[in-house]
């Protein structure tokens, strides 16, 4: 399963002010919230510190995707952010994160959440599609961008 598959025009934003690791989080798992019945935005937030707690999610390069497993979840969910600025994200370079792709998955999907976390890792390591991301100045056109670059 690829982003593209999965990724809906009401999850994704552009250019949100996000000061601290945990606002961000915080509005990922509220966006996440209305898709997800079965889960209270606070059961998304802990399932993605819980992630995070064992290493964090940010791939460098500006790029995190933190990503969490749920028990009882019919469908899998991902949520696309851009921040105005970048934040500090503990990545493993170093660096601060300013785009975020994360991944709500059934705790029973363990295969295909790998593949879509291959399919998200191969297409943001296109450096030329990270900077075409940093440029939207949309939410409509962050999830054009993204359809259109489909691997």
């Amino acid at each position: 399963m690829t982003l593209q598959d999965i990724l809906m025009p009401d999850c994704t934003f552009c250019a949100i002010s996000g000061s601290s690791k945990k606002r961000v989080l915080d509005k990922i798992c509220t966006v996440a919230a209305n898709k997800i019945v079965e889960h209270s935005a606070y059961e998304l937030l802990e399932s993605l510190i819980a992630r995070e707690k064992l290493g964090s999610t940010g791939i460098g390069n500006g790029i995190a995707i933190p990503h969490g497993r749920l028990p009882n979840a019919k469908s899998v969910v991902a949520v696309i952010v851009t921040t105005d600025i970048p934040v500090n994200f503990d990545a493993i370079d170093n660096k601060p994160v300013d785009i975020f792709i994360a991944l709500f998955v059934p705790e029973d999907a363990c295969k295909e959440h790998l593949t879509t976390l291959q399919s998200i890792a191969k297409l943001f390591s296109d450096k030329h599609i990270a900077k075409q991301v940093r440029k939207c100045q949309s939410n409509e056109a962050l999830f054009n961008l993204i359809q259109e670059n489909s691997h």
